[in-house]
């Protein structure tokens, strides 16, 4: 089960009344010296992480490897059945290894990875969840009966964005979608890098508006007042940050929380370089939903 990140869980808990301002300040402000320690702490960091090389030339898979299929076209049964991993193997499964595949993203890169058996898939498929409170109820959960299986492709989100990935397609009986697990062998995946300090996300993505113009969209209390973007630039990274404060003269706030945009000007044209949030450590996905910084207990590669 996933971590919910520090800052949802104080909106959470507070969008229904009133608070003391200073009880709920999500982060303390810093200043412009401390924001460039900081920045300089999280570029090097990054620049040393193990992480790094996976991320930006690798695959580093962003959603599980169990892919979601179209719950509105399943017969209403199903869904428990999978959450309890009530499956049944009913066919014969390929015994051989199949040859590496290419991974393929938009921007037409491509990386050759290995390719799991159909029993390894199968297996990763229908392992047991760890997050299931109870059995099976007798009248609301059947087997899930696997009588084929084939090999598909599908499209996933990636550190690299989205990116065409091999698939093995499992047909159970009764259900007119397969079901789908993510072919690449694990052991050729990179992991999410984790934030730092367990801070929280505050920048949560990016748009490149010119190639030395971006728009960050962050989150912040509706009582705080925001003074301005900052950036830290290296050779291979561009650290951000938006200076939001909490005003001194509110005592007690409904502390709900906002999404805004604001932007950053850079010295040099954005390219390659990969675009950090100061307060988290962890890579900003461009005009991408997905945070990172709930990835703090979760790895994709063990789903």
């Amino acid at each position: 089960m996933r971590t919910l990140p520090a800052a949802l869980l104080i909106v959470l808990a507070t969008a229904c009344g009133s608070t003391r301002a200073s009880d709920t300040s999500t982060r303390a402000s810093i200043t412009a010296d401390e924001f460039t320690d900081r920045a300089r702490e999280v570029a090097e960091h990054w620049q040393s992480s193990a992480e790094k090389e996976p991320w930006i030339a690798g695959f580093v898979p962003l959603r599980n490897l169990t892919l979601e299929p179209d719950w509105g076209h399943m017969p209403h049964w199903v869904g428990r059945s999978a959450i309890n991993s009530a499956w049944k193997l009913e066919t014969e499964l390929p015994a051989e290894a199949p040859a590496p595949a290419k991974l393929r993203w938009a921007d037409e890169s491509t990386l050759s990875v290995p390719v799991l058996t159909a029993t390894a898939a199968y297996a990763g498929l229908s392992k047991p969840k760890s997050f299931v409170d109870e059995e099976c109820p007798a009248k609301g959960c059947r087997p899930l009966r696997v009588i084929a299986v084939a090999r598909g492709e599908a499209t996933m989100p990636s550190s690299r964005g989205d990116v065409r990935v091999p698939t093995w397609d499992f047909t159970v009986k009764g259900v007119t979608e397969p079901f789908r697990r993510v072919a690449v062998d694990p052991a050729a995946m990179g992991g999410p890098p984790r934030p730092l300090d367990h801070g929280i996300q505050e920048v949560s993505t990016y748009e490149v508006r010119a190639p030395t113009e971006l728009q960050l969209s962050y989150t912040h209390g509706i009582c705080d007042t925001t003074y301005g973007s900052r950036v830290h630039e290296t050779p291979e990274a561009v650290v951000v940050d938006v200076d939001v404060r909490r005003d001194d003269d509110v005592k007690f706030c409904n502390d709900i929380g906002k999404t805004d945009r604001i932007g950053v000007t850079l010295r040099e044209p954005l390219g390659r370089r990969v675009v950090l949030d100061s307060s988290s450590g962890v890579p900003l996905l461009p005009q991408s939903d997905i945070r990172l910084v709930e990835f703090r207990n979760y790895d994709p590669r063990r789903s």
